[in-house]
Order: C-alpha cells, then sequence, then structure tokens
C-alpha cells in the first residue's frame, strides 16, 4: 500500500503531464510575422518586376497563405495578395487560375465596404481582362463596365485610367454585337483623350486612330476621313512635313478612300473647311465611281515618311506596301497589285513576320441582300440562317469553284450567297514571296429571313 506522500508525488506526476498535454493541444504554432510576411512580398516583387512570373508565383501563393494565416479567409488584407497573384497567373496564360483569385478579392471586398470601394478597381479590371482574353464576351463586359463606372466615380468622369479599361470593353461590346454601347464608349474614349490632352496634342494620335478605325468598320468612312486629316495636321505640326508620325494618319486616309470605293457610304458627303488642307491632301469623299487618287498619293508619301526614317521600320513599310497592293487589287490592276505584294514580302520577311500574307485577305464583296449587314427586317420580325460556301481563292484574288456547303436557309438564299461570293476580290496567300492558290476557303455568311410567326399570321 502507498503511502500519502507517494499519492501525492504521483497525483502531482499525473496533473503535470495532463496540463502539459491540454496545452499542446490548443497552442497554435508559431505565428506569421509582418516582417517575414512582407520578407516573401519582396521576393515576390523582385520576380515579377523582372517579368520572371514563373519565379513570382510560389511567392504570390505563399504571401496568399501567410495573410490568410495572419488574418483569416475572409479579410481585406488578402485583397492585394489575391490579385497579385491572380495577376501572374494572367501574365502566365492561365486566365481560369486568375479568374479565381480575382473573383474572390472581388467578394471580399463587396462583404465587407460594398460596391464603391476603390480597391475594386484592380480586381474588378483583372477580371475582366480575363475572361476578355478567354473570348468570355459577356462576363468580360459586366466585369469591365463595372470597373469603368467605379473608375469614373472615385477618380473623375475623365480620368485618363480609365482609357486601359474602356479598349477591352469596346472590343467586348463589338464581340456580342452591341453597336450602340460601342460607340458610345468610343465617342466617350476619344473625349477622356482630348480633356486630358487637349484636341491637338500629339498624344491624340493613338486616340483618333483607333476611334478612325472604329468608324471604318462601322461604315462612316467620310467621318473616319477626318479623324486621320487631323491626325496628319497634328503629326505635322509636331515634327514637320514628311515625318514618320504622319505614316498611321497617311494609312487611314487611304484605307478610308478604299473602303469607301468597295463597300460605299450612306453618310452625307460633307466635310469641314477646317481639314481640307491637311498636309497638301484634300479630304473630299470619293464620286463613288472611281478611287480617289488622293488615296494613292498618301500611301506614296507615307513610303517616302518611312524612307526618310532611319533605320528604317521594315514592319511599317512592309504594312504600308500591303495597303498599296490592296488599292491596286480594289482597282482591278491585279497585276500591279501583286507586284505590290511581292514588295510587302521582303520587307515584311526583314521585319520578321509574313502573318499577314499567310492567309487570303477579302478586299470586296457586296453580300447579298438577306444578309445580316444589309437586311432590312427587324429584329422581331426575323429568323438568323446561315449559308456556308467554299472556294478557291486564286493567286489573282479571284474566287472560283464556289459551291454552297452547309446550311439551315433555303435553297434560293444559298444561290444568291453564292453569286455574290463569285464577284468577291481576295488578296491571294503567298508562299515563299510568291502568291499561291488557296482551295477549300471557308466562309459562312449570315442571312435573315422572315419568321415564322410573321409568314403564319400574314397567311
Amino acid at each position: 500500500m502507498k503511502t500519502g506522500a507517494a499519492c501525492t508525488r504521483a497525483a502531482c506526476i499525473a496533473g503535470c503531464i495532463a496540463g502539459f498535454l491540454a496545452a499542446g493541444a490548443t497552442s497554435p504554432a508559431a505565428a506569421v510575422t509582418d516582417a517575414e510576411r512582407t520578407d516573401v512580398n519582396k521576393q515576390f516583387r523582385e520576380a515579377f518586376d523582372a517579368k520572371r512570373y514563373s519565379e513570382a508565383l510560389p511567392f504570390a501563393e505563399r504571401v496568399v497563405a501567410m495573410t490568410e494565416e495572419q488574418y483569416g479567409k475572409d479579410n481585406r488584407a488578402l485583397v492585394n495578395p489575391l490579385t497579385n497573384l491572380g495577376t501572374v497567373h494572367y501574365r502566365l496564360k492561365d486566365y481560369p487560375a486568375a479568374e479565381k483569385e480575382y473573383q474572390r478579392s472581388v467578394e471580399i471586398l463587396e462583404a465587407t465596404a460594398g460596391n464603391a470601394d476603390r480597391q475594386l478597381l484592380r480586381p474588378l479590371q483583372g477580371l475582366g481582362s480575363a475572361h476578355f482574353a478567354e473570348k468570355e464576351w459577356v462576363d468580360a463586359s459586366v466585369a469591365l463596365k463595372r470597373a469603368i463606372d467605379l473608375s469614373r466615380n472615385v477618380d473623375g468622369l475623365f480620368n485618363i485610367q480609365q482609357l486601359q479599361i474602356l479598349e477591352p470593353l469596346i472590343e467586348s461590346y463589338v464581340q456580342l454585337d452591341l453597336q450602340q454601347e460601342a460607340e458610345k464608349e468610343q465617342k466617350y474614349a476619344l473625349l477622356v483623350a482630348e480633356t486630358a490632352y487637349g484636341r491637338m496634342d500629339v498624344r491624340m494620335l493613338k486616340p483618333l486612330d483607333r476611334y478612325g478605325r472604329w468608324l471604318e468598320k462601322i461604315g462612316r468612312y467620310t467621318s473616319a476621313r477626318l479623324l486621320y486629316a487631323r491626325a496628319l495636321t497634328i503629326a505635322e505640326q509636331t515634327s514637320g512635313r514628311g515625318t514618320p508620325l504622319a505614316v498611321d494618319p497617311l494609312l487611314g486616309i487611304a484605307r478610308s478612300y478604299r473602303l469607301e470605293f468597295v463597300n460605299g457610304t450612306e453618310e452625307a458627303p460633307s466635310m469641314p473647311d477646317s481639314f481640307n488642307n491637311a498636309g497638301d491632301l484634300t479630304v473630299a469623299p470619293v464620286d463613288g465611281q472611281r478611287l480617289n487618287p488622293d488615296g494613292e498619293r498618301a500611301l506614296r508619301l507615307a513610303l517616302q515618311a518611312i524612307d526618310r526614317e532611319k533605320p528604317v521600320n521594315h514592319a511599317k513599310r512592309g504594312e504600308t506596301f500591303v495597303e498599296l497592293a490592296d488599292w491596286f487589287m480594289s482597282a482591278g490592276a491585279l497585276s500591279r497589285g501583286i507586284e505590290m505584294y511581292k514588295e510587302a514580302w521582303k520587307e515584311l520577311t526583314l521585319a520578321g513576320s509574313t502573318t499577314v500574307l499567310s492567309e487570303p485577305r477579302l478586299l470586296a464583296y457586296r453580300p447579298p441582300p438577306s444578309s445580316v449587314k444589309r437586311s432590312k427586317l427587324a429584329a422581331d420580325e426575323s429568323e438568323e440562317k446561315f449559308v456556308e460556301v467554299r472556294f478557291t481563292v486564286t493567286k489573282e484574288g479571284r474566287t472560283e469553284n464556289v459551291e454552297a456547303g452547309e446550311s439551315d436557309a433555303s435553297e434560293s438564299l444559298q444561290k444568291s450567297v453564292v453569286s455574290s461570293m463569285k464577284k468577291a476580290r481576295y488578296s491571294p496567300r503567298f508562299e515563299n514571296g510568291e502568291p499561291v492558290d488557296t482551295q477549300g476557303f471557308t466562309v459562312r455568311e449570315k442571312v435573315l429571313v422572315k419568321a415564322k410567326q410573321q409568314q403564319a399570321s400574314a397567311s
């Protein structure tokens, strides 16, 4: 039988062991310190700023994990680390992973601060950009529109930073065929740039070119040419006649004349006098019967400006020869067009990429009256069908062996699309500096037909 002292000692030991075990079960591991997290973040920034994104990724992940350990999984302190991690994934082109991190950052901010927090700007822009890269146009437009609205709310209606958000937003609208929304934001982007830089500042060249190209897309060639003429004036006032800054405006002027000749225009042919003396080019509309010679003249002036610059910009020289070739092809001077394409090939080879000449490009094509582009049917009284046509683009840029392929449209509509495509003109594909035939080229034309319910009520 144990003595009282022995029992007391045993009880003490047992109590100590129990206390030790209890303490071990509840005490946390050594906590992450601000200094440790800052050190890892510094390593992340060094790799990221040096564009070593694969190296930056584990550091970005570690910063997120350490921040979660320090503050919890739903704390605002996670917003920047998550956004940084999303940006690394984006730069590595892992867009789904980027979307996940940006979305989580947005959700934390929405739960803790609402929808008017400036910190939302970065993750919203990142989320929209990731969706945009994945061609998820609806999701991209929603996120980017939220970012634009927030930017205007917190930084002012005309803050210049919003331009980097506007560009993918506009393209998303274009892809969704939301022309009205795209046009509205295009005008706004130009106004933002004018407010920030001034109407005749050299920094207006890119915004003017961007809006001019948009106007070309929607068939407003006269208005586009106005912008290019204004850009030409800015370039020459900034750097003198024959400046390389004038090349893009000159290409725009020529392109707008060519497209107007090929496609026609619904605009009234009125031009303000203030732009008629840009350089020594007139910018009057074409007469609808022939290509305006000022377009070819603009391209020749562009080549002269490029040749004055040393070293020569072979990529821009190749681009100009391509436009000059397109000009001759559109005018029906096929042999001269092919000659210019060959010159373009040489320049683009020196520049390192001949991609623009690796596939046929449509130069002239008038769709049938039933096409989505020309039909007068309203959306609520029509149904969309399609006609796929297959053909050969010859080395001269003509279409041969045109035949209908897959289609859910009537035979008469198929025939109308085939007939239109037979008159189309393409730039030919080039191999090793020479034009070649391209067989099996396929185009899908969207057409509108009267809706069945409309037909039924009419009968």
